[in-house]
């Protein structure tokens, strides 16, 4: 069973790390990997002293900050209030509604977001009923942000809450009956007995999430944004994309990208062993 998941992962994710020595070469595709040659950390420098680096870690930083603090705890609330319901069907029916954006393509889903965030998009039509004026909001550089989180939020709050659904139904009954025999009231219960048993779930999601910390994709910023957005929507994956494939760059991108790889790893082994010191859970 263990076999076909080896495969994948050796072909598509260990293997191409062969390639990765390209952030170290002066590469062509005329000459190849093995006969390109070495310039050492000389992709590296001229990116750190880019004029784009600085706003393109800060963006990075600020839009999967945002999508850890209003993203990462709305499936868990999800889930706790699933958790409550006692009518099947209701419950079956909210999962299936909530899942649905989910599997709706990025295209559509952008689509989706040009329209309703439109000076006469349903989300000016509501403002409106408060006397705010419309607002262009993909042509507002502070506005992007929160448009790419809150949209993101939307999209897959559903089907992450799977996960800790799962972990809820591995709660032992009997330990809501000693509450309650102790005198615990619901609010009681659910801080020392529901979150409690989910904590460990909830502890290597968040370590796996910190592991992404600079892996903001980059197909739907790409789909987002435009000239006047760059300024807080340019993040490090759309650069690659810009500097790799538009403008055939590989060396400088593939030196961009290993950049990202290692602060993201750094962020892992950091925050494992924090979650280890102060919860006892890590992923290793």
């Amino acid at each position: 069973m263990f076999l076909p998941v080896l495969i994948y992962y050796g072909m598509f994710h260990y293997a191409p790390m062969y390639g990765m020595q390209i952030a170290f070469k002066d590469y062509t595709t005329y000459d190849g990997i093995l006969k390109s040659p070495w310039i050492g950390f000389e992709n590296f420098k001229v990116f750190f002293n880019s004029i784009y680096f600085f706003r393109l870690v800060r963006n990075t930083f600020v839009i999967s900050f945002l999508d850890i603090i209003l993203g990462f705890p709305v499936p868990i609330i999800f889930a706790l209030f699933l958790n409550e319901l006692r009518i099947n069907s209701f419950k079956r029916t909210v999962q299936t509604i909530s899942y649905m954006p989910h599997f709706i393509s990025t295209v559509v889903i952008c689509g989706m977001i040009l329209d309703f965030c439109s000076r006469r998009g349903v989300i000016n039509i509501l403002i409106g009923f408060f006397g705010v004026e419309p607002i262009i909001f993909m042509t507002e550089p502070k506005w992007f942000p929160w448009v790419y989180v809150l949209s993101g939020v939307w999209q897959h709050f559903g089907w992450s809450s799977i996960v800790y659904l799962g972990a809820l139904t591995a709660i032992d009954p009997q330990l809501y009956e000693a509450a309650s025999i102790d005198g615990a009231n619901l609010w009681h219960k659910l801080v020392h007995v529901t979150i409690a048993g989910i904590l460990p779930t909830i502890m290597i999601m968040l370590i796996l999430r910190m592991g992404q910390v600079f892996s903001v994709g980059s197909e739907k910023i790409l789909l987002l944004y435009n000239g006047a957005t760059y300024e807080t929507a340019d993040v490090i994956s759309t650069y690659v994309y810009r500097r790799g494939l538009v403008e055939a760059n590989y060396s400088f991108s593939a030196a961009v990208g290993f950049f990202n790889s290692i602060i993201n790893f750094t962020m892992l082994l950091t925050f494992n062993r924090i979650s280890k010191k102060v919860t006892e859970v890590g992923l290793f």
